[in-house]
């Protein structure tokens, strides 16, 4: 391993894609320590991320919906479900989360467990309230607590994964709760 961001891993024979503007503007400026942007600013998260059109997708894979504060997260995540051949929409926080669980009908949700607004706990418990058929929930945390895991547990989390994780243990427990 040459890497490990916080997205995943970058081994080698890894590929990295970089998008950069074909030419720079007289008035762009050079990013640096002082004034390179938080992940704060680089999200909005009053807003839902923009949902893509399944029938327009070309993947016959199922709905993800991705509940998750961290920017990084979010962006690792979608990608390695993404090129999974997932269709992935996205929450910002738990309030979302569960709107777009009730508007989108996902297939399974990834949900992390500490987050702004309402806790992925929250989520969980409402969601179970809310719904007749249990929806697969796969909890993210940061939290080492095994009192946090058993609670989960008892809320009938489908898996419990704890950060850092490679991308690879999520795909495999999208995978094995959905089925090809």
């Amino acid at each position: 391993m040459l890497c490990r961001p916080p997205w995943g891993t970058i081994s080698e024979g890894s590929k990295t894609v970089l998008f950069l503007p074909n030419e720079m503007s007289s008035e762009a400026t050079p990013l640096n320590d002082h004034n390179m942007p938080s992940s704060d600013d680089l999200k909005n998260s009053d807003q839902p991320e923009p949902t893509s059109d399944p029938v327009s997708t070309a993947s016959s894979g199922k709905k993800v919906l991705l509940v998750d504060d961290d920017f990084e997260i979010i962006e690792a995540a979608r990608y390695a479900l993404e090129g999974a051949g997932h269709t992935v929409v996205i929450a910002r926080d738990g309030n979302q989360g569960l709107a777009l669980a009730e508007r989108e009908n996902p297939d399974l949700i990834v949900l992390d467990m500490m987050m702004p607004k309402r806790s992925g706990f929250l989520v969980l418990e409402k969601l179970r309230r809310l719904r007749t058929e249990p929806l697969p929930v796969i909890m993210i945390t940061g939290n080492e607590g095994s009192r946090h895991k058993a609670y989960a547990e008892l809320l009938g989390v489908s898996d419990y994964i704890r950060k850092p994780f490679p991308m690879e243990r999520l795909i495999s427990a999208v995978d094995k709760l959905m089925g090809p």
